[in-house]
């Protein structure tokens, strides 16, 4: 609906659910789900984990594993400088941004069964499907004597 409530706290709420602006978290940045959007897909003996990176490089990511839990960083800095002949400023435009995203992959993986690539501003993270292995039960006796 265009109408703007008087009950919200942002008065272009309407505008932005009308027009599909990106999500802004509370310091007005564009939360980590609105940049890094995933999807997970199944296969029979692994998961392929894709990630919409725009903008991004290879080189501002980081992946990490730990305690079961898969971390995905990314951080860029862009500057845009248009001058005109006389050196005054035409148009500056300068970003700076970071993102996280974390998922729980398991425990009993380690940082060589997961792979990733990078290519056309998609992360691309296969995680195998590696079944917990039972912990077998040594039993010990206690000696008789006698």
């Amino acid at each position: 609906m265009l109408f703007p409530s008087v009950f919200r706290n942002n008065f272009f709420d309407d505008f932005d659910n009308f027009m599909d602006f990106p999500k802004f978290g509370s310091q007005g940045a564009p939360t980590a789900t609105s940049l890094m959007k995933s999807d997970v897909r199944e296969y029979e003996d692994h998961f392929d984990l894709m990630m919409d990176l725009p903008g991004f490089s290879k080189e501002d990511m980081k992946i990490q594993l730990k305690d079961g839990v898969l971390k995905i960083d990314a951080a860029t800095k862009t500057e845009n400088d248009e001058k005109d002949e006389n050196g005054k400023y035409i148009r500056r435009e300068r970003f700076q941004g970071s993102c996280t995203r974390s998922f729980y992959v398991g425990e009993n993986l380690t940082e060589d069964d997961i792979k990733a690539k990078f290519a056309d501003g998609v992360l691309t993270i296969t995680v195998p499907k590696k079944e917990a292995v039972p912990q077998v039960e040594d039993q010990k006796y206690i000696a008789i004597e006698g």
